[in-house]
Order: C-alpha cells, then sequence, then structure tokens
C-alpha cells in the first residue's frame, strides 16, 4: 500500500516490491470473502507470517518520547523513520524499510484481512469494559470498540483459544482500563483488528495484537502485552512498555476436585434422594465428562457434568441403613479424576405400628380347699364350695363327719377303759412291792437295805412302773386338753 500524497523517489526494486504485496493483498481478501468458516468451528490464530518476531511495525514512522521498552524487533516501511531510541530502548532488531520490514508489511496486510474477514461474528455493545467474553469473533453495530474498566477473556481452560475483534472504525482504550486474562487464554491468541486507528489510555493495561490499517497512538505509561502493527500509518509511543507476546502452552495445572452433597441426608425407605457432585478446576477451568456415584462401594448410577461443573443424581433403592455415598469424577483431556470425600446418607426403614398393651395372663380356676372336720362336730372350709352350697358334696360331707364323730368316741371310750386298767394294775403292782419289802425287812434286814440293787435285777418291775406313771400323766394331760384330730372329706 502506497501513501499516495508522499512524493519521493524510490528504487525500481522498491517499486515492484510494494506492488507484488498489494496484489497479495487484494488476492487474501478475495480468498477470505469466497471461503466463509464454519458457524460452530474453533477459531483457528490469525497467522502474522514475518511480522511475528515484531512488536511495533509501523508503515510510515516510528515515534518515541521517554524511556520506552520495546521487547522484540521494531520496524518500519515503507517509511523509514524511527525517532526517540534513545532514550527508548529495543530489544530486538530495528529494521526500517529494508528486506525485512517490507516482508513483515506484506505479513501484516496479509492478517489483518484474516482478521477482517473471520466469522460467525457475535455482536456486541461498543463499550467492553465490565464485561466477561469467550473465545470468539466479535464486533459492534457502530464500528467502534471502547474499554473503561476492565475487560475479561476467558478461555474456558483451552490454551489455543482464539479472540478476535473487528472494529470498522476505530478503538479506543481508556485512562487505567485494563485486559484480564484467564482460563488458560494467552495474549498471543487475541487480536484486534482496526478499520482505521487505535488509541491506548494512559496507564492502561492492553492485551494482544493491534492491526490497524492506519495508526496507533500509544499514551503515556501504557502497558502492551501483544504487538502494535500498522499498515500505512505511524506508531507514536511515550514512556510506554511494549512486550511481543510468544505463544507457549505451558504445562496446565489438571488439579480437580468433587465434593457431593444430598437433598435429605435422612430419609425413609423409598423416598428419592438426590445426590449432586460438584467438580472444581484448580486453574479455573470448566470440567466436563461424567460423574460416577457409587454406595458403600457399589455403582449406583452416573450422570454428566452440566456447564456449571455439577452432576445430579437421583435413587430411590437405597435400603435401610447407613450408607457411604462417593461421587467420581472421570476427568477430561484437560483435567485429572478426582473422588468425593465420603458422605453419610442415612434410610430410616418404615415405622412399625404401635405395640398394643399386654393381655392380662387367663386366673386358673379357684381349686376348693378340703373342709377341716373338727370332734366338735364343726366343720370349716377355706374356699367357695361348702356342704351347704354345693348339693350332694354337701350330704357326702356332712356323713363324713357324722362318721369322724362316731370314731372320736369310740376312742375316747377306749381311752378310758385302757386308763382304768392301767390304774388297777398299777396299784397291785404297788401293793405286792409294799408286801415283798416288809416280809425282805423281816427276814432279811429289809427290801431296801440288804437287796438295794433288786430293782437293777429286774427292770420290768421298775420300766413298768415308770411306763404305767408316765402314761397316767398322759392320760390326765390327754383327758383334760383331748387333742382335736382333724377328719378329710374327701370330695368328687
Amino acid at each position: 500500500m502506497i501513501n499516495a500524497s508522499r512524493h519521493r523517489a524510490v528504487p525500481r526494486n522498491t517499486a515492484r516490491s510494494w506492488l507484488a504485496a498489494a496484489l497479495a493483498a487484494v488476492v487474501a481478501m478475495g480468498i477470505v470473502a469466497a471461503t466463509p468458516r464454519a458457524a460452530d468451528a474453533a477459531q483457528s490464530p490469525v497467522g502474522l507470517g514475518t511480522a511475528t518476531s515484531y512488536a511495533v511495525l509501523a508503515g510510515s514512522a516510528v515515534t518515541n518520547t521517554g524511556p520506552t521498552v520495546v521487547a522484540g524487533d521494531l520496524g518500519v516501511s515503507p517509511g523509514s523513520s524511527v525517532t526517540g531510541f534513545p532514550p527508548g530502548v529495543v530489544v530486538g532488531t530495528i529494521h526500517a524499510a529494508d528486506a525485512a520490514a517490507i516482508q513483515a508489511q506484506v505479513d501484516q496486510t496479509t492478517a489483518y484481512n484474516d482478521a477482517a474477514g473471520r466469522t460467525p461474528v457475535t455482536t456486541v455493545p461498543t463499550e467492553l469494559g465490565g464485561t466477561t467474553l469467550t473465545p470468539g469473533v466479535y464486533t459492534s453495530a457502530a464500528g467502534t470498540l471502547e474499554i473503561t474498566g476492565n475487560l475479561t477473556l476467558n478461555a474456558q481452560g483451552d490454551p489455543h483459544a482464539v479472540f478476535i475483534f473487528q472494529a470498522a472504525s476505530t478503538l479506543k482504550t481508556m485512562s487505567a482500563s485494563t485486559v484480564t486474562l484467564i482460563g488458560g487464554a494467552q495474549a498471543c491468541n487475541v487480536f484486534w483488528q482496526v478499520g482505521s486507528s487505535a488509541t491506548l489510555g494512559t496507564s492502561s493495561s492492553f492485551v494482544g495484537t493491534i492491526l490497524a490499517l492506519t495508526s496507533i497512538t500509544v499514551t503515556t505509561g501504557v502497558t502492551v502485552n501483544g504487538r502494535l502493527l500498522a499498515g500505512n500509518g505511524a506508531v507514536t509511543l511515550d514512556s510506554d512498555t511494549i512486550k511481543r507476546s510468544d505463544c507457549a502452552i505451558p504445562p496446565p495445572d489438571r488439579t480437580t476436585a468433587t465434593t457431593v452433597t444430598s437433598s435429605a441426608p435422612t430419609a425413609q425407605v423409598g423416598t428419592p434422594v438426590t445426590f449432586t457432585a460438584t467438580v472444581t478446576s484448580t486453574a479455573g477451568l470448566i470440567p466436563t465428562g461424567t460423574v460416577a456415584f457409587s454406595s458403600d462401594g457399589v455403582g449406583i448410577g452416573s450422570a454428566p457434568l452440566g456447564a456449571g461443573g455439577q452432576a445430579s443424581l437421583t435413587v430411590a433403592t437405597l435400603p435401610a441403613g447407613t450408607h457411604q455415598i462417593v461421587a467420581t469424577y472421570s476427568g477430561s483431556a484437560l483435567l485429572n479424576p478426582s473422588t468425593s470425600p465420603p458422605l453419610t446418607q442415612v434410610i430410616v426403614g418404615p415405622i412399625p405400628p404401635p405395640t398394643p398393651p399386654p393381655t392380662p395372663p387367663l386366673t386358673p380356676p379357684l381349686t376348693p380347699s378340703p373342709p377341716v372336720v373338727v370332734p366338735g362336730g364343726s366343720s370349716q372350709t377355706n374356699a367357695p364350695g361348702s356342704a351347704a352350697a354345693n348339693g350332694e358334696e354337701g350330704k357326702e360331707n356332712i356323713g363324713n363327719v357324722k362318721e369322724a364323730k362316731t370314731r372320736a368316741h369310740k376312742r375316747q371310750e377306749w381311752d378310758r377303759s385302757h386308763h382304768r386298767n392301767d390304774h388297777g394294775r398299777l396299784v397291785t403292782i404297788q401293793t405286792l412291792h409294799t408286801l415283798h419289802g416288809v416280809i425282805s425287812e423281816d427276814g432279811h434286814g429289809g427290801h431296801h437295805n440288804t437287796h438295794r440293787s433288786w430293782s437293777s435285777r429286774h427292770p420290768g418291775h421298775h420300766h413298768a412302773h415308770k411306763k404305767a406313771q408316765k402314761h397316767q400323766q398322759f392320760h390326765v394331760r390327754h383327758k383334760r386338753y383331748p387333742k382335736q384330730r382333724a377328719m378329710i372329706a374327701v370330695t368328687g
């Protein structure tokens, strides 16, 4: 692209190079327009060619004020003016209208056209500050883009994710504005295609490669993690830091953590219980895949992870008891698997019916006690069923009482007769004893004097005498206190 307003003679070889570059740009534009990308395809990075090594590239001139640091190559073409270095510092090579700069401008034009033709395009408001965007292609209806505050770009765990912004007119960032990368996003994969000019506000922090058709102005104290590539205009710097962004795929943090919760930690048998597993990534990536649930080491089902990194499973078949529920994340291409700590789930059995009051034991029928017959003629009983109340049994008891009385009377008669006989015999023996003693004493010095041990040689006499005395005492006591004999009447 030649700036027609500049009247400057150029060598014939240089003119031929410019013409070739212009033809290449036209062809590239035709190819981009004729080959739209699939709407559901992930975007690939915009190819920069030899311009990849440049941190600053201008078409007409590069102007700097203050201690600017440029980390990367600095070039200009077709212009050749580079001023302000020093005090500015270039950590790289300065290319002013040389072959490398010319080729870099050709590749910049190709990249510009590539970014301008990317589809599908999502239309967003002009103001991007305060928003979070995921990988894709974005534009505004007004054709201008601005950043006030912070713009967040979330790669969602894909370090190759690409962000392309299309501004038909201008790009402007406000003072102290920022662009933040999360989820594995890299500055080398962020591209800003600007149809006119871009201006970065003071003390702002910018991320990405600017592909401007005309010029780029960077005010005081700006930090750029990317590239400033202007097609046919100038790049103006003022005490800034420009660091070329190179794509590097650092080993991602693949660590995940899984937890599980229950909708009802204690539930009745047969009641549906929902277990929810939540999987998080240390690197901030959104997990994908499935989660398997188990109870006491036995699988009970699995569920896919949703957009929020959660998976839910509802079961109603757990038996009564205490169970340990565990959720296991399967992992993905970017994330490692993980297992949750066990969750205690209590399933209560059905409530038993109330216990009826105990039945009192049956009382066995009372067995009537047999009547006791007293010799005096009266009878006693200890329970129901006496002679007066039991009909025939009463008659039988009366007969038994009469029979008992008869036997008692006979016994008394026998006792009296036996007592009289014993008494008579006792008198006779005593008389004989006395007479025998008198005779013995008369002729032999007396019974008790001469034969003192006679009674010891006749134990029967003394035994009969003592027995008679004992029997007499017993019968006297028996006669005064007759012993009552209980007569038992047997009842049927």
